[in-house]
C-alpha cells in the first residue's frame, strides 16, 4: 500500500500513542484477544481468525472450485445476504466488472430484480453465518417457492455459505444441497477474505486467487514494515474527531467506501464514542470531516493499492483503531435492537401494515414530522442538527429503480454544512445502524419509505415481504425515537413522483 497526502504531516512517531500502535500491532499479529480489555478478550478470542485469513483461504480455493463446479452452466449468480455477506463480494464483483447479483433487502420492488426472468439459468447463493437472519431466511425462502413454481429443483440452483455446524449448516446438508463452510473464528465484517466473500465472486468468474494473494503480500509487507499501517491507524485516531468521509472517485476499487463504512462504523460506533464513515462521490470537506480517497486527489489521506491489500489493511486499521480508542472492535451490542422492534411490528400487526396518518400530505409525499409542507419539513429537520452532528439518511427503497434518491445525500450535506450519509434500508442496520444508536449521540435521521407495486408471500412465515420492509423501517423508527433523536420519515405515495419532489424541495431550501 502506498500512502500520500497532506494529512502525513501530522504524524508523530515519537509519540505515546504512536508506541502504543506499534505494541498493538504486534500482539494483534500473536492473535492477542486481551488486546482490547478484559471484556472483550472472551469475544475476541473466537473472531481473530481474519488475521492469517488470507494465507489459509489461499489452502481451500481448489476446494472452493471443485464445489461450485457442479454448477457450470447457470451464468446468473444472486447473492442472498446482508453486511458482511454482501458488502465484501459487492466490491470484489465490481472492481474485477463481473455480474453478481446483491439481494440484501426486503423491498418487494427489489425482490422483482433479484428474482429476474430466468431462474432457469440462475445460481443462488445463501450467505449467513447461523441462518437466523431474518432477510437471508426470507430470501431463501422466496427463492426456493420461486422455483418449485417452475418445477426446477432448488438442490441445482442454491448454494450455502454459512459456519460449520450453524443450524443453517445442519439443515442444508440433510436436504442434500452444496454448502462450503466459513471459518467460525472470523466475524461477518471482517469475513470478506474467506468464504462469505470468495464463494459467490468465484462463482461470477473473478480469479479470487488474486485477491486473496494481494491481501498475503500486502499482510507480509506489513508485518516486516508496518510504518504504512501505523501512520493510518494514528491519523484516523488523533485527525478525526468523529466523522472520516470515503470517496472512490477516479480509484480501481468502486464500492470500497461502502465496505469499509460498515468495517468501521460497527466496529468503532458503541459506548457514545467512536469514528463514522461516510461515503461520498466526491472528495468532501463538509462539517470539517477528515477526507480518504483511493487514488491522487485532494483528500488528506491517500491510499493506494490493489483490492486485496485494501481488504487486509482496513482491517487491520480497524483493530488498531478499537485499541486507540478503547472500544471492543468485534462486539455489536445495539444492533438487536432494531432485530427486537422488527418483531414487535411483527407481532402487532399480524401481516396487515396498519393505515398510519401522517400529520400531512403534499403531493405525493407524506410527511411523518414537524412541518406544515416538505420544505417546511426539510429545514425544520435541518435546523435541529446540533453543531457538531450529522444526518443519517435512510431509504427503504428499490436501489436500483430508485436510485436517484441518493442524489439526496450531497444536497442534503451542501444545505446543512454537516456531515450526511446515506444508507439503503434495511442493509444499514446492518452496518451505520450501529453506530446511529451505539455511537455518538448527536444523530438526526430522515427516514424514506415508499408503497410498493407488487408483494411476496413468504413460504414458512406469516407475513410477506412487504410487510416485512415496514416492520424493519417502523422498528427501527421505534428505536431511534426512545434517544429523543431528531427524526423525520417520509412516505412516497408515488415512488418515482415522490423521489423528484423531494429532490426539488431540499435543492430549494
Amino acid at each position: 500500500m502506498q500512502l500520500s497526502g497532506p494529512s502525513l504531516a501530522h504524524i508523530d512517531r515519537s509519540s505515546e500513542l504512536y508506541s502504543n500502535l506499534s505494541q498493538a500491532h504486534l500482539r494483534i499479529a500473536a492473535k492477542d484477544s486481551g488486546m482490547w480489555g478484559a471484556k472483550a478478550a472472551a469475544e475476541a478470542a473466537i473472531r481473530l481468525n481474519w488475521v492469517d485469513l488470507p494465507a489459509h483461504s489461499l489452502d481451500t480455493v481448489q476446494e472452493i472450485y471443485a464445489v461450485i463446479e457442479r454448477f457450470k452452466g447457470l451464468h446468473r449468480v444472486v447473492l442472498c445476504g446482508m453486511g458482511g455477506s454482501s458488502l465484501g463480494p459487492e466490491v470484489i464483483a465490481r472492481t474485477f466488472q463481473k455480474e453478481l447479483f446483491i439481494f440484501d433487502s426486503t423491498d418487494p420492488n427489489y425482490a422483482a430484480h433479484a428474482i429476474g426472468d430466468d431462474l432457469a439459468k440462475t445460481l443462488i447463493v445463501v450467505s449467513s453465518k447461523s441462518g437466523s437472519t431474518i432477510e437471508t431466511a426470507s430470501q431463501r425462502a422466496l427463492f426456493e417457492s420461486q422455483l418449485l413454481a417452475l418445477g426446477l429443483d432448488p438442490i441445482n440452483h442454491m448454494i450455502f455459505v454459512t459456519d460449520p455446524g450453524s443450524p443453517l449448516d445442519s439443515d442444508v446438508r440433510a436436504q442434500g444441497f452444496a454448502v462450503i463452510n466459513a471459518d467460525p473464528n472470523v466475524g461477518g465484517r471482517f469475513s470478506v477474505l474467506g468464504a462469505f466473500g470468495l464463494v459467490p465472486c468465484a462463482l461470477a468468474g473473478v480469479p479470487i486467487e488474486t485477491v486473496l494473494q494481494d491481501a498475503q503480500n500486502e499482510r507480509t509487507a506489513f508485518l516486516n514494515d508496518p510504518a504504512n499501517l501505523l501512520d493510518a491507524a494514528y491519523l484516523l485516531t488523533t485527525q478525526t474527531r468523529q466523522y472520516i468521509t470515503f470517496s472512490d472517485v477516479a480509484s480501481k476499487v468502486p464500492g470500497l467506501s461502502d465496505w469499509i463504512e460498515q468495517l468501521i462504523a460497527e466496529s468503532t460506533g458503541k459506548d457514545s464514542k467512536g469514528r463514522l464513515p461516510i461515503a461520498t462521490e466526491s472528495v468532501e470537506k463538509i462539517g470539517g470531516a477528515f477526507t480518504v480517497a483511493y487514488a491522487k486527489s485532494e483528500a488528506d489521506l491517500i491510499v493506494e493499492g490493489a483490492l486485496g491489500a485494501h481488504f487486509i489493511f482496513w482491517e487491520w486499521v480497524t483493530a488498531l483503531l478499537g485499541v486507540a480508542l478503547h472500544i471492543d472492535p468485534f462486539n455489536q451490542p445495539n444492533v438487536t435492537e432494531a432485530k427486537e422492534q422488527t418483531s414487535a411490528c411483527l407481532t402487532e400487526w399480524s401481516n396487515e401494515v396498519p393505515t398510519m396518518q401522517a400529520l400531512c400530505t403534499e403531493k405525493s409525499v407524506e410527511i411523518f414530522g414537524d412541518g406544515q409542507s416538505l420544505i417546511d419539513a426539510l429545514a425544520t429537520f435541518i435546523e435541529n442538527v446540533q453543531d457538531d452532528g450529522y444526518i443519517a439518511i435512510m431509504a427503504y427503497l428499490d436501489r436500483k429503480d430508485d436510485a436517484k434518491i441518493s442524489e439526496l445525500r450531497a444536497i442534503l450535506a451542501q444545505k446543512s454544512g454537516r456531515p450526511t450519509s446515506f444508507g439503503w434500508g434495511p442493509r444499514f442496520l446492518h452496518s451505520t445502524g450501529q453506530f446511529h444508536k451505539g455511537g455518538q449521540k448527536n444523530g438526526s435521521f430522515l427516514q424514506i419509505t415508499g408503497e410498493t407495486s407488487t408483494d411476496y408471500e413468504i413460504p414458512g412465515r406469516d407475513f410477506t415481504l412487504r410487510t416485512l420492509l415496514f416492520a424493519q423501517a417502523i422498528g427501527d423508527n421505534r428505536a431511534l425515537s426512545t434517544r429523543k433523536y431528531p427524526l423525520l420519515r417520509l412516505h412516497l405515495q408515488n415512488r418515482s413522483a415522490g423521489i423528484e419532489q423531494l429532490i426539488a424541495a431540499a435543492k430549494s431550501l
